[in-house]
């Protein structure tokens, strides 16, 4: 990375700080910390405990980071709905998606009942969907979400994370799904590796996408 994209990225992560309760706790708590640290130095009453205290916030918020993070990757999948993190589950029948026109693979969805076009993207990490659609389909921010940079050919912008209620296309049924909503990205929708990786397996064959879920569904009539 340039150090120019790193000035982005650094900007837009200090740019998402006021939007994110997460980032506002860290900040506090280093705030905390630092006058903990103050009360020691000047011997007095409470300051270990203020500085111990701000330390397991801190270390809170890691354990919360790691959380959100590890969903990333089906591997390490995590479910805590306690904190708003449901398990992710795709299954279904199998789907074969026609190449368009553009070279690309689109697919058309319902998000939470909402209609919607998506391109499948395999350099994608994460599934993303534009401000309208996260609107008309009810996608709110995820409380105390980790705040999340992408890269664009205009540079790096801040995002931020939701959960997809139901999202169906073809004979694919997701629940609990992990998405961006990234306002500056514009109208498309990219499904990305999040879903992607929990297929049992997706592959190309001529001009045709060819998507299996894991422990395939009696085909229902969507």
């Amino acid at each position: 990375m340039s150090i120019e994209g790193i000035w982005q990225y650094l900007a837009a992560t200090l740019a998402a700080i006021p939007r994110s309760g997460l980032l506002m706790l860290v900040v506090a708590a280093l705030g905390v910390s630092w006058i903990g640290s103050l009360m020691v130095r000047r011997k007095l009453p409470l300051g270990h405990f203020v500085r111990r205290g701000s330390t397991v916030v801190l270390a809170g918020i890691l354990v919360l980071v790691v959380l959100q993070l590890s969903r990333f990757d089906s591997r390490l999948e995590v479910a805590v709905p306690q904190i708003g993190l449901p398990e992710q589950v795709v299954e279904g029948g199998e789907t074969r998606i026609a190449m368009a026109p553009d070279g690309h693979f689109w697919l058309r969805a319902q998000v939470n009942g909402q209609p919607a076009s998506f391109l499948v993207d395999t350099g994608a990490t994460l599934t993303a969907v534009s401000q309208r659609l996260a609107d008309t389909a009810g996608l709110k921010p995820r409380r105390g979400g980790l705040p999340v940079t992408i890269n664009t050919a205009n540079g790096a912008v801040s995002a931020q994370l939701s959960t997809i209620g139901e999202m169906r296309f073809g004979n694919v049924a997701a629940r609990g799904l992990d998405v961006v909503i990234a306002p500056t990205l514009g109208e498309t929708n990219v499904v990305g590796m999040n879903l992607l990786s929990r297929l049992a397996s997706w592959r190309v064959e001529g001009n045709t996408l060819i998507l299996v879920p894991n422990n395939p569904q009696p085909q229902p009539e969507w």
